[in-house]
């Protein structure tokens, strides 16, 4: 390899997260935008699975912004789905336009935009999730850290304190009833060595919430990978322990709702891994 070739591998990753910061900023933009009389809310099947009008025009804006840098790279979304490109790059985004869309259509201020890059051997490059109602843009870059921007400041993640005094574990609920009733059976025993739990609406923000050590523990089960791709980078990167699931890759047409609804996704100190189901 070249020596114009190695300094172009070196600089491909600080691309992408450049990247991923504009299409993240071009989907936060659309849910800045936010007007109670254009909701367009509609449900995706369970009872509280809601898609709006915002979800769409933001997953939207996040793709344009993508494909108009890097056309042959392959793009996964929570509402359009897998598109391949004839001649793919072995890259590969995973974006949610909003995650926290219960919380959109309440106004509760707990939702973003989440973008993340896999390489093509599927290793998590680059991640952002941008928070326009909570004024904070997370991200983070495979061994160079995370950081919080906000107010004009910006700040390197290190997780939570270990050992502290008044744990909160943050964690989120199943659409499915039956799921659901298993969670909350299963919660008395986790949160043991816990004060108190949070359940915010939004799983990439709580994995950020557990980077900038807000939280101190996150669990939850039946995410999908949009969901969790660039938070669990962020948090890693922020130095915490994190436990990805182990899906079936969209572009194999997974995962099942059996495979997905079993898996786990976990963040927090290291001290606090062995709290939660294998």
């Amino acid at each position: 390899m070249t020596a114009n070739a190695l300094d172009r591998t070196a600089e491909l990753p600080a691309a992408l997260l450049e990247l991923a910061q504009r299409a993240a900023a071009a989907g936060a933009a659309v849910l800045a935008g936010r007007n109670a009389a254009e909701l367009g809310v509609s449900n995706k099947g369970e009872s509280g699975d809601w898609v709006t009008a915002f979800d769409l025009a933001a997953e939207t804006a996040v793709r344009n912004v993508i494909t108009a840098a890097r056309p042959f790279d392959t793009i996964t979304g929570e509402e359009g789905g897998t598109v391949l490109p004839a001649t793919p790059s072995g890259y590969r985004w995973s974006i949610d336009p909003l995650d926290g869309t219960t919380n959109f259509i309440r106004n509760i201020v707990y939702y973003g935009t989440s973008v993340a890059v896999a390489d093509p051997d599927g290793v998590w490059l680059a991640g952002v999730v941008n928070a326009p109602a909570l004024g904070r843009r997370y991200y983070a870059l495979r061994g160079q850290g995370a950081w919080l921007e906000e107010a004009g400041r910006l700040t390197s993640l290190s997780g939570p304190v270990p050992g502290r005094t008044g744990q909160i574990l943050a964690t989120g609920f199943s659409y499915d009833p039956a799921v659901r009733a298993e969670q909350a059976a299963g919660l008395v025993g986790i949160m043991d060595g816990f004060a108190d739990v949070r359940r915010l609406g939004s799983a990439a923000l709580d994995l950020c919430l557990v980077a900038d050590g807000t939280h101190d523990a996150y669990g939850e089960r039946g995410l999908n990978e949009h969901d969790f791709a660039a938070g669990a980078l962020i948090a890693e990167e922020a130095g915490c322990w994190v436990r990805r699931p182990r899906l079936t890759s969209p572009l194999a047409g997974g995962p099942s709702d059996d495979e997905r609804l079993s898996a786990w996704t976990c963040a927090g100190t290291l001290e606090l891994s062995g709290k939660f189901p294998l």
